[in-house]
């Protein structure tokens, strides 16, 4: 079949069928179907939806694309975890030494951060040494061996991908839930997981900003998973404000070693917590998330979920002694406090705009080739629902520069303060499975 009649077939809200589906991500792959056809056929598919077959089918066919990671040299089940994205989101940091010191094998593809969200590898480069340019065997081997490594995402992973995420940036298409799916769970499968958990995030600083099209996306991802062989759960949580305190490369990774100490912000913990309860299950680890809950738990009370973060970080190259001595992290040449103008409760933290703050001091990348300053960024001193006084700290800037009046602005753009007290918005906002 011409790929015009594969267009129309969808235009027209027919159903593609497998062969018709790899055959289309097969020659858009190879170059043999164009950008222009394969725009309109992301366009027919934004408009018309797929089906749970037709999702299904194009993940794999995106998976098929170019090389999978093959994991099976390392013993146990592994389970990814995916964050659709944020503003402060350290989780991984915190939560793949965690699991790690319970026994569940960590083999986790990471990216670098664009925008204002973070790269997991951008912050755990802070680390003076570290680095992720280890190949395929060592990673097996580091995991094998420690539980634990972090390798940089392959060029040749889910080249379909690529290419169709770049013509949707530029078609108007992005947010097509089936095509957002496809693309993460594409990502997942080839990395060679055999469970993923997926934290999708919801709310001003979240990619899917309204609860109905998290849950959608959620669902879809988690359908997609569960049909090809992947057991999937999905936790939707909380980004109508910034996760944790620390915005910014350095400040982030002194932020998850106090959370592995147990003196880490309540909502990191917390969804670390969560998180790796369903990963220590999936992984047959534990037997229930409350069993699952304990181990982890006593792993930060014990101190084994911090000499884990040590060792996966000297493997890689890392000087693990900023584990206890956190100053040895890139640090800024300056520091301004935001102190409030008013009294009264906080209300509002616009995450989105906050983590635009970060960027504005060169903690993100404006574009793909822009350099990060991994030890500036903000760290924040309330969360909604918080009472302030005048006068007291909002903020603190670490610049390293001393023009940081547009950051000021921003901050206090972002941050609404009432006289009224405000009940905080619940973490946990749902879970599909």
């Amino acid at each position: 079949m011409r790929t015009v009649d594969l267009i129309t077939k969808k235009r027209d809200g027919g159903e593609l069928t497998e062969q018709e589906i790899n055959s289309l991500i097969a020659g858009y792959t190879d170059g043999s179907i164009p950008d222009y056809q394969m725009s309109a056929m992301a366009m027919a598919i934004f408009f018309r939806g797929m089906t749970s077959t037709e999702r299904a089918n194009l993940t794999m066919a995106m998976v098929h694309s170019g090389e999978t990671i093959d994991l099976s040299e390392i013993s146990g089940v592994k389970v990814d975890k995916h964050s659709t994205g944020g503003v402060g989101d350290t989780t991984t940091l915190v939560l793949a030494p965690l699991v790690a010191s319970i026994g569940v094998p960590v083999a986790k593809m990471s990216g670098r951060g664009l925008g204002h969200t973070g790269g997991t590898i951008d912050k755990l480069e802070s680390v003076p040494g570290f680095h992720v340019e280890i190949d395929n065997q060592k990673f097996l081997d580091l995991v094998n061996l420690n539980g634990l490594a972090v390798i940089g995402q392959s060029d040749n992973l889910t080249p379909a991908d690529k290419k169709l995420y770049g013509l949707r940036d530029v078609t108007g298409t992005v947010n097509s839930i089936p095509l957002i799916a496809s693309s993460i769970m594409s990502k997942k499968i080839a990395s060679g997981a055999d469970a993923i958990v997926l934290d999708v995030k919801t709310g001003d600083g979240a990619f899917m900003k309204e609860m109905s099209e998290a849950e959608e996306l959620a669902a879809c991802m988690v359908d997609i998973g569960n049909r090809v062989g992947r057991r999937t759960v999905a936790v939707l949580s909380d980004m109508s404000q910034p996760l944790g305190n620390a915005i910014g490369n350095a400040l982030e990774v002194k932020e998850a070693i106090d959370t592995l100490r147990g003196v880490g912000p309540e909502d990191l913990t917390e969804l670390c917590l969560t998180l790796g309860s369903h990963m220590a299950v999936l992984s047959g680890v534990a037997s229930s998330k409350e069993d699952a809950r304990l181990k982890l738990e006593q792993a930060i009370a014990n101190g084994q979920a911090l000499d884990k973060f040590k060792t996966f970080l000297a493997a890689q190259g890392g000087d693990a002694s900023v584990v206890d001595h956190p100053e040895r992290l890139p640090s800024a040449r300056y520091h301004f406090e935001v102190p409030a103008k008013v009294a009264g409760f906080v209300a509002a933290i616009a995450a989105e705009n906050m983590g635009l703050a970060a960027m504005l001091l060169g903690a993100g990348r404006a574009t793909k080739e822009s350099a990060i300053d991994l030890a500036v960024g903000i760290v924040l001193h309330k969360k909604i629902g918080d009472p302030i006084l005048v006068g007291e700290s909002l903020a603190t800037i670490h610049a390293n520069s001393e023009d940081v009046d547009q950051v000021i602005t921003k901050i206090y753009e972002s941050i609404r303060i009432q006289a009224q007290s405000v009940t905080p918005p619940p973490l946990l906002v749902g879970e599909v499975k």
